[in-house]
């Protein structure tokens, strides 16, 4: 998560590595905001409604903050020459300027509404305020270090910066007054640190009311420093934690967001200690569990208070989102939670519809993801933010925390792939390490562990109801296809060793299975009953002069449509094995299909391709009906509803 904010109206946190740049607030509709790739996300959470900004230029947002008013948002893209862009919050964009060049670490609105800074990543080392009504930038300077965070003071009269080995007070006044109808050098003034010279500091928060003439700042090593008006490094307090990362400061309390789920409490005068707040769940929890001991907790990450309300926002590494009510700090109670993945979202299934609804395990319009944060997660589509079970993969509970602790020293954490039985019984699930574990959907306990592959599991498939036999198909890097029995235990009946590269994608039609490669092979197997048993062998071979990527069935399952690296999507018969159609993969020469996925009524197919997008487009014609974007990684799979009403999209972004 990357910032987290509060104004009278907003609460905003976001994705990535949090820095303290991106945590405001305003309390008057109680609304929460967070970047998801390339949108706003605008949550109610006691609502749990959402409504959205999006990003048309298709940079992803790196930082927000909420003016005074609490009525436009401002916010900051990473990546090539981005833009600071201020919004209304019902989502039309108002203004913009470009004054970086490789992304932007935090924003924030002065206090009388008039003004905006900017700071720029490491390399940019560029910190601008500007006119956000006219558009034009009035003050800028260099800073050497890295900055994490800035606030400003409650006059508007300077603002502070904080990062590495910084502290610096920036005074608009004395830049005002050398304004000639250009930009002109930002006047800064260094901290005093004293003792403090090399610390990291992830916080930064100016004071408000009585102690508006003071600074607080946060280290990473756990210390709450005060600032006097001289910017002399005054007083300090240590948190006791090995960790901090994040303050929030109003007029009578000093929020301090520590490691393992902690948050203390101090008072702004005189840094006196007033309490410890409650903890979150702990990692691997159960949704129903409430305490285990020895139990580890999530490392708070960005934090926010509206002081109206008494509410108090944290999101922690898991990434996982709280609202608390600490209008009675020794009795606190949790307003709202959601627990989102913490790292790269591989996969998702669709629960089917059932002839018998009697036989479902799952409520209908469920859907399951997985993750490289080695968990399994059940939603709910027609409420997103509504988590009903999370399956831990293994004990191992650092994969939980935030992606780069997550990926570990071989890199090869996490579930791969999923995929639902046609009769809505189980769930296969491929890891990253050639691992296929096979999970009763009804109390998702896992039944089955088989080492089944040398490498990861790039694909699954179980055999149509309509075949008569239950079969289980896994593909790997390791360029080899196992079908196994269900009806003897998931045991291993046939091992395919036709492909001579990763195998990207297999499907099974009434008798036959089909497979395609990165050796820019397709390969049709036909089942034959001998007495030994079921048994499939080559019929045919296509090689096309293309890396394919995926491939899906169209309705009728006669029919099999493959995404290729020249930006088309082919059409193959799978009784003879010969190209049919040749459709348009993507709407732009810049991306080409990486995925592609037809709807259940077979009227249209959308692919995801590699410039971020998704387009979808009629099967029959070939038009392109819609483009969408709104991830900032790859797509990684996609599923459209049972009612077609709906695409869900997961991606590398989380």
């Amino acid at each position: 998560f990357l910032c987290l904010h509060f104004s009278s109206k907003t609460i905003v946190f976001g994705i990535t590595t949090l820095s303290s740049s991106g945590l405001t607030s305003d309390p008057n509709s109680g609304l929460i905001a967070y970047p998801a790739g390339c949108v706003v996300v605008l949550l109610h959470p006691l609502k749990n409604k959402q409504s959205h900004i999006v990003n048309t230029s298709r940079k992803p947002f790196s930082a927000l903050a909420f003016s005074p008013d609490g009525k436009h948002l401002v916010t900051g893209e990473s990546g090539h020459m981005p833009c600071v862009r201020v919004w209304e919050v019902g989502g039309a964009q108002v203004a913009e300027v470009q004054s970086h060049k490789y992304g932007v670490s935090c924003v924030a609105f002065s206090t009388n509404g008039c003004y905006i800074v900017s700071v720029g990543y490491q390399h940019d080392m560029t910190v601008s305020v500007w006119d956000w009504r006219k558009g034009t930038v009035i003050a800028s300077n260099k800073v050497s270090s890295r900055v994490s965070c800035v606030s400003f003071s409650q006059d508007s009269s300077y603002f502070v910066t904080a990062g590495n080995r910084h502290v610096k007070f920036w005074y608009l006044d004395a830049s005002k007054e050398r304004r000639v109808n250009s930009t002109v050098p930002l006047i800064g003034r260094s901290g005093l640190l004293g003792d403090h010279k090399n610390s990291v500091f992830s916080g930064v928060a100016c004071g408000r009311g009585p102690m508006a003439s003071s600074t607080y700042c946060i280290t990473s090593s756990g210390l709450l420093c005060l600032f006097n008006s001289s910017r002399q490094l005054d007083t300090w307090v240590d948190l006791k934690t090995t960790s901090a990362s994040c303050l929030m400061v109003s007029e009578d309390f000093i929020f301090c967001g520590c490691a393992d789920g902690v948050i203390r409490v101090f008072s702004p005068s005189n840094l006196q200690y007033v309490t410890t707040l409650h903890r979150p769940h702990r990692l691997g929890v159960d949704l129903q569990t409430r305490y285990k001991p020895g139990a580890q907790y999530p490392n708070t990450l960005a934090l926010t208070f509206d002081p109206l309300t008494g509410h108090l926002t944290c999101v922690y590494n898991d990434h996982s989102v709280y609202v608390w009510n600490t209008t009675d700090m020794k009795n606190m109670k949790k307003m709202y939670s959601a627990l989102y993945h913490s790292s790269r979202v591989w996969s998702l299934e669709v629960y089917p519809e059932l002839l018998d609804p009697s036989q479902a395990c799952l409520p209908p319009s469920s859907f399951l993801t997985c993750s490289s944060d080695n968990t399994i997660r059940l939603w709910h589509m027609d409420t997103p933010t509504d988590l009903l079970r999370i399956v831990y993969v293994g004990e191992n509970t650092q994969h939980l925390q935030d992606e780069g602790e997550a990926a570990g020293a071989d890199g090869k954490a996490g579930i791969r792939v999923l995929r639902i039985s046609p009769d809505g019984q189980h769930l296969a699930a491929g890891d990253r390490c050639g691992n296929l574990r096979i999970f009763g959907l009804q109390f998702l306990d896992e039944l089955v562990k088989i080492e089944a592959h040398d490498s990861e599991i790039l694909c699954l498939e179980f055999s149509p109801m309509s075949t008569g036999v239950k079969l289980l198909a896994s593909a790997s890097r390791d360029r080899l296809i196992h079908v196994f029995d269900l009806e003897k235990n998931y045991s291993l009946m046939q091992t395919l060793n036709d492909h001579s590269a990763s195998i990207t994608a297999v499907r099974f039609t009434e008798v036959r299975m089909v497979s395609c490669g990165a050796d820019k092979s397709i390969y049709v197997q036909t089942a034959e009953q001998t007495a030994e048993g079921l048994v499939f062998s080559r019929s045919h071979h296509v090689v096309e002069k293309t890396t394919l990527y995926d491939m899906d069935l169209d309705v009728s399952r006669t029919h099999t449509a493959i995404a290729c690296q020249d930006r088309n999507v082919r059409v193959y018969s799978v009784h003879s094995g010969k190209l049919q159609r040749c459709l348009q993969g993507s709407s732009t020469d810049e991306g080409a299909p990486l995925k592609v996925h037809m709807d259940p009524s077979g009227t249209f197919f959308a692919t995801s391709c590699s410039d971020k997008s998704i387009c979808i487009f009629e099967y029959e014609t070939g038009e392109c009906v819609a483009t969408l974007f709104g991830h900032s990684e790859i797509v990684t799979c996609m599923r459209f509803s049972q009612d077609c009403r709906h695409l869900i999209t997961v991606s590398g972004d989380r």
